[in-house]
């Protein structure tokens, strides 16, 4: 708590008295990184689905590739922290709600519904690959991502009906 207090610029009792321990800090950050992701990546509905997607995608990258540490960490900790594991699942489920929302105005079918959700685990590793070898583009990363999603729906025989994803 003394170098997170250092590093903010506070004493380390300012920091204790609005966190009183460091999981509680640890809870709080995480919580405000979830935060700015939602809003950062909140899709404009007055674009197709497949731009909404992508707009949405590129805000998501741009903000690994601003917060790469962290992001790298977060990953890492996913198996270790109970709370890690249960804000990325919050994440994912409301990530692949607004997806297929936005693809299926009715219920989406159970194939689609898979998809969309490996998907989202594919992307992660696809994103920590990303940051570790920094051989492609951010815009290449996002066209790959979007590509495999729209693999994924083919694979599972679940694009929309009205094709309104297809660029």
């Amino acid at each position: 708590m003394r170098k997170i207090a250092g590093e903010l610029g506070i004493s380390k009792p300012l920091l204790y008295h609005y966190f009183p321990s460091k999981r509680e800090f640890f809870q709080a950050t995480i919580a405000q990184a979830a935060a700015e992701l939602q809003a950062r990546t909140e899709p404009d509905p007055t674009l197709p689905p497949l731009d909404q997607l992508r707009g949405s995608l590129e805000a998501f990258l741009e903000l690994i590739d601003e917060n790469e540490l962290a992001y790298r960490k977060l990953m890492q900790s996913l198996s270790s922290v109970s709370e890690v594991r249960e804000l990325i699942e919050e994440v994912r489920t409301k990530t692949a709600a607004r997806i297929l929302e936005g693809l299926y105005p009715a219920d989406p079918p159970p194939k689609a519904r898979a998809a969309v959700h490996g998907w989202l685990w594919f992307m992660d590793g696809a994103c920590l690959n990303w940051i570790e070898h920094r051989d492609l583009s951010r815009d290449e990363l996002r066209d790959l991502l979007l590509g495999t999603l729209l693999g994924a729906l083919t694979a599972a025989d679940a694009m929309p009906p009205d094709g309104e994803i297809r660029s």
